[in-house]
């Protein structure tokens, strides 16, 4: 605090008191007691997931509150919602079978399904009893140091809700140990790959892999012999180490085949990565030596790219063919499946089918720069492509599954500048356009092919709402008017049944509690559902958010955020602003309804801070073609200008901004993103923490890096096509850096690569200048398991350097390990 001394009359300034400005201690108590732990025990369920029934319009749910899980049976058409099933009752004779003691109160039932005659349901429940794992065998043989041989004993059971009997059946083998198998709609074959070539075998030798998968009475048949590594005809080895390729080298692998619906043909797509060139990971941690992860990583610009190949089998024939579909260099191929009905989903099995009939399926073929698009039919008869609908565009085009209705076909597009659905005849002529203005939609929730009526997702259309705000509409397939379905200012989010008869509508905003209702395909509310209980939340002392609305740096495009205050806020004190940033172009990191992930928004902001969240032109997706094409071309500055806008604006507004000490914050793209910021505006930004920031994205992947930047297609003379990525990187403003910058990755990040962190912890060495390079061993992109370790270390940083808070903290994270559970 300022000090003026008094001595023998004269005036006498602390010079040294008068340099020192407020310093606050960072409050870690409040920011942990908001920890991911803690919230589980705070936050409970905040939707209604229905799962919809094959013979009526009713569903069940599971929906859990401070007084423990419930489980209810909804009856749209009588109006009704009682319990599945008297969990009191069920609890006491679960206690008899298992002989470990439960209550309804405490009742966990782990893979609840319910039934084929939809009054029984099926469970697991796990007992206090260790037994021998199952499969131990089998981990010995592939890791002979493998120790821990003991799991707890899972019990099945059957349970009849009408007559309460409950039944314990053998407990059945864990679906992951059988993730090889693509089984046919009819379930009389099952296609799978081995040793990088197709196999198949019938549904009798297939029940044997269920129960042995080393039984040696099994017999596969084997389709092609030409498979190879990097040309096989399934997804490969990626994730797994060196050491892990080979021990897997030999097991059964999935394939991503799509079936017709007879069950007699299926499509596949195979591709030629051999020339792709390889990149590397080091599992550090390994024991007793590090291991090699290697894999195929195409780059920006680079020539070698993965080839992709369409093929098609026939049982009849007992023919694989490979179908003449090139069409653009290095391009894309996209299979589309039908979209499973949704009262399937408590089904074991549910096949993958190709979209088309028994005669023709539909994909889409993408070029290179993604500017050209062709939605194609692939005619079986007479083993030609038809080319349906084409979209072209000077920068990169989005689309959306395509839709089948009888002879008619739904396609999405941005062609207009806003994303909107257009109807076409089979042939591929346009009939109308369905949707259209100022506004986007998001996509196809379903189609009545009885009432010719669209059921679609869609956001910005609602005056005086956040544009990003999702609602259902409907419109008829022969034009006319858009209903509204679910009105209210509110983020919507939906689950409809397969008739479109009746839809569960949860809506919430930052700033109120989740509410879900069911309602009519006409928009009319049948009944209330639940509301989410965050009293447990609200009685530790949180706050809602403030969502607010400023000026992009042109001063007129509106552009929107939120504002999360510590929930012990003072008014007339000066915070620190911390912005939470993630670029997009694919998405924005700002919420729009109440979720569960707090850690960089609300609990950061505990230490003493104001954190906000923001867009920025070239961010989400969900509003025009501008706004989301805005960066192409400048994938490194395109959203600065507009976060710096933000500073300026809010701290006019609010006295307790202190726009002298911002901080900034984002992981991934916005670890790029807060780096750039401290380069490009380094008398703005003054505290970075950038988390496995893509800092070169001449070295991030193709796909995105390619999409948002743009990638040049030149003709040669010859006629052949090359390809021309430039781009600026984070390094090249290294000089730049005046504030304080800690970069962290995670050292066997196999999506983006610690060498952007290292090349950009490079690039400040030679410029000779001070920061913190925070390494994480063992951890992917997203931290895994020391993810809340990182969080420690960035509310460090960041009391540290903007709250001027000097005293060290303890070595011991006393906050971490309160956390930890006691050793029994």
């Amino acid at each position: 605090m300022r000090k003026i001394l008094l001595v023998f009359g004269l005036i006498l300034i602390n010079w040294s008191a008068l340099a020192q400005e407020d310093v606050y201690k960072g409050n870690y108590e409040l920011a942990a007691r908001f920890s991911p732990e803690k919230l589980k025990k705070m936050i409970f369920s905040t939707s209604v997931d229905p799962h919809w029934m094959k013979k009526s319009d009713r569903f069940w749910y599971e929906y859990e509150t401070s007084d423990g899980k419930n489980w209810y049976l909804v009856d749209p058409v009588r109006r009704t919602k009682t319990p599945l099933f008297d969990k009191d009752k069920l609890a006491a004779e679960i206690t008899k079978a298992v002989k470990d003691p439960f209550d309804g109160q405490h009742l966990k039932l782990d893979e609840l399904k319910l039934m084929e005659d939809e009054n029984t349901i099926r469970f697991k429940v796990k007992s206090t009893v260790d037994v021998l794992k199952s499969d131990w065998a089998e981990i010995k043989a592939k890791n002979k140091s493998a120790k821990d041989s003991m799991e707890k004993k899972v019990h099945t059971f059957l349970y009849n809700i009408s007559t309460q009997q409950l039944t314990e059946i053998e407990t059945e083998k864990d679906p992951k140990r059988l993730a090889w198998a693509n089984i046919a709609p009819d379930s009389s074959k099952v296609v799978f790959v081995r040793e990088y070539n197709l196999y198949w075998m019938d549904k009798e030798n297939f029940l044997k892999a269920v129960k042995d998968e080393k039984d040696s009475t099994i017999v596969e048949n084997q389709l092609t012999t030409d498979g190879e590594k990097d040309y096989e005809y399934g997804w490969g080895d990626r994730g797994d180490d060196n050491e892990e390729v080979e021990k897997k080298k030999k097991d059964r692998k999935r394939v991503g085949v799509l079936w017709s619906t007879d069950s007699r043909q299926f499509i596949l797509t195979r591709t030629d990565q051999r020339k792709v060139k390889d990149l590397w990971v080091i599992h550090n941690t390994r024991d007793p030596r590090p291991t090699l992860e290697t894999y195929k990583y195409a780059m920006p610009g680079e020539k070698e790219q993965p080839q992709t190949e369409l093929l098609h089998y026939s049982f009849d024939s007992k023919a694989l063919s490979k179908l003449p579909i090139s069409t653009f260099k290095d391009q894309t191929v996209s299979l589309w499946s039908t979209t499973p009905p949704t009262n399937t989903r408590d089904d074991d099995f549910r096949p993958t089918l190709w979209l088309g009939d028994l005669n023709e399926f539909y994909f889409a073929i993408t070029s290179r720069d993604l500017k050209k698009v062709d939605v194609l039919r692939w005619n079986i008869e007479s083993g030609q492509k038809e080319v349906v609908i084409e979209e072209r565009s000077n920068t990169y085009i989005d689309f959306e599954k395509l839709e089948i209705v009888g002879n008619e076909l739904i396609w999405w597009s941005e062609r207009d500048g806003w994303g909107h659905f257009y109807l076409y005849g089979k042939d591929g002529s346009l009939k109308r356009q369905l949707t259209s203005g100022p506004y986007h939609t998001a996509g196809a929730a379903r189609v009545d092919s009885k009432t010719r009526r669209l059921f679609f997702t869609a956001n910005g259309r609602e005056k005086g709402e956040d544009p990003y705000y999702e609602h259902l509409y409907s419109i008829s397939l022969d034009g006319g008017a858009v209903t509204l379905l679910n009105k209210g200012d509110f983020n919507h989010s939906i689950g409809i049944n397969d008739n479109a008869g009746f839809f569960v509508n949860t809506f919430s905003r930052v700033n109120t509690t989740p509410v879900s209702v069911l309602m009519d395909r006409n928009g009319a509310k049948i009944m209330d559902l639940e509301t989410a209980d965050l009293s447990q939340l609200f009685a530790a002392g949180y706050k809602f958010p403030e969502p607010f609305k400023f000026k992009a740096d042109d001063g007129i495009t509106d552009l929107y955020g939120v504002m999360y205050k510590p929930f012990d806020f003072d008014s007339t004190r000066k915070y620190p602003l911390i912005q939470y940033v993630y670029p997009g172009p694919q998405t924005e990191a700002v919420n729009k309804a109440f979720g569960r992930g707090l850690d960089r928004t609300d609990r950061l902001a505990q230490f003493g801070f104001v954190v906000v969240t923001l867009g920025n032109r070239g961010g989400h997706p969900a509003r025009s073609k501008w706004y989301h094409n805005y960066g192409y071309g400048d994938l490194r500055d395109y959203g600065l200008a507009d976060k710096k806008a933000a500073i300026d604006q809010l701290a006019d507004r609010h006295s307790f901004i202190d726009r002298n000490k911002v901080g900034i914050h984002g992981h991934s793209g916005g670890g790029f993103m807060s780096t750039a910021a401290m380069l490009v505006y380094p008398d703005v930004f003054k505290v970075a923490v950038s988390s496995s920031g893509n800092h070169e994205n001449n070295i991030y992947n193709r796909w995105w890096s390619e999409k948002h930047h743009g990638v040049q297609e030149r003709i040669l003379p010859s006629g052949d096509t090359t390809f021309v990525y430039q781009i600026e990187k984070n390094p090249d403003l290294a000089k730049n850096l005046k504030g304080h910058l800690m970069l962290s990755t995670g050292d066997v990040d196999n999506n983006v690569h610690p060498a952007g962190t290292i090349r950009m912890a490079n690039a400040l060495i030679k410029a000779g200048k001070r920061f913190e390079l925070v390494m994480l061993p063992g951890q992917r992109h997203g931290y895994g398991d020391m993810a809340e370790y990182f969080f420690w270390k960035m509310g460090d940083y960041f009391v540290q350097h903007l709250l001027g808070d000097n005293t060290p903290p303890p070595v011991d994270m006393v906050e971490m390990q309160r956390e930890k559970p006691k050793d029994k």
